[in-house]
């Protein structure tokens, strides 16, 4: 699947492109399906909140044959090429989950510094994928972005370890509002199978989900391989190692899973 020239356009002025219906409702309940399996799992990549309901699971395509085959589907792969211009390896891997009542922040921050601070990843030649295995609305904890923050490169930030079980480096609130102020925030939302691709410089952040909704995303984490990470800071299974270049499959990849017999 290649990129229009618009949406290329668009990718570039706003950091981030929705595409909405991109997976079919057969394939993102098939995939919420394989997410609850994982969320049940006692692995040490399964991180929970301090209710102990799951937060967040880890390199879910390493012990998953549903995620392993969506980290190398076409539709993802393909336009992440065309906008890092090259191969691409996977830096990291996670099924965020945002449970009813009890989901928590993720604060304001870029990727990108995360990954620069504590990977030494040299360049933001990287870029995140998020796949919605939930209809994502107003209500249920959607992501908020600052268009246009991208172009801003890296922003101060600060280490926030205490705030949530995930450490990361974060924007403090006069940095947020000033560039609110210059991009506006949005929050885009859609039905389950909706994907977003945006720039791992674009500022971010999501709520708390105080609904009765759950909401489950995936994200990829893709880097362009001569650009993979130099420091092994982190463990393996949230900033991967392995920096062989992703070969796309077959467009019916996730499709063979559904038609397999129980």
């Amino acid at each position: 699947m290649k990129l229009t020239e618009q949406q290329l356009e668009q990718f570039d002025r706003e950091g981030y492109l929705f595409l909405p219906n991109l997976f079919s409702p057969e394939e993102a309940t098939f995939l919420k399906g394989e997410a609850e399996a994982i969320y049940q799992m006692d692995r040490k990549e399964v991180w929970r909140e301090t209710s102990g309901v799951a937060r967040t699971a880890f390199a879910a395509h390493t012990y998953n044959e549903g995620f392993r085959r969506l980290g190398s589907h076409p539709r993802l792969i393909d336009p992440v090429e065309q906008l890092l211009d090259g191969k691409v390896y996977m830096h990291q891997y996670k099924v965020n989950a945002k449970a009813p009542f009890d989901g928590a922040v993720w604060q304001w921050h870029q990727d990108y510094g995360t990954w620069k601070r504590d990977d030494e990843m040299p360049e933001p030649r990287a870029m995140n994928i998020s796949v919605f295995l939930d209809d994502v609305t107003a209500a249920n904890g959607p992501l908020l972005f600052i268009p246009g923050s991208h172009k801003q490169g890296v922003v101060k930030a600060g280490h926030d370890l205490e705030t949530t079980s995930y450490p990361l480096w974060t924007l403090d609130r006069e940095t947020v509002t000033e560039l609110a102020e210059q991009g506006g925030c949005v929050a885009p939302t859609g039905p389950a199978g909706s994907v977003l691709l945006f720039s791992s410089l674009l500022v971010h952040a999501s709520p708390p989900n105080i609904s009765p909704f759950g909401r489950t995303i995936v994200y990829l984490s893709l880097c362009e391989t001569t650009n993979h990470i130099r420091a092994f800071n982190r463990e393996e299974w949230i900033a991967h190692r392995d920096f062989t270049p992703i070969e796309a499959l077959e467009d019916d990849c996730l499709q063979e899973l559904l038609h397999e017999p129980a």
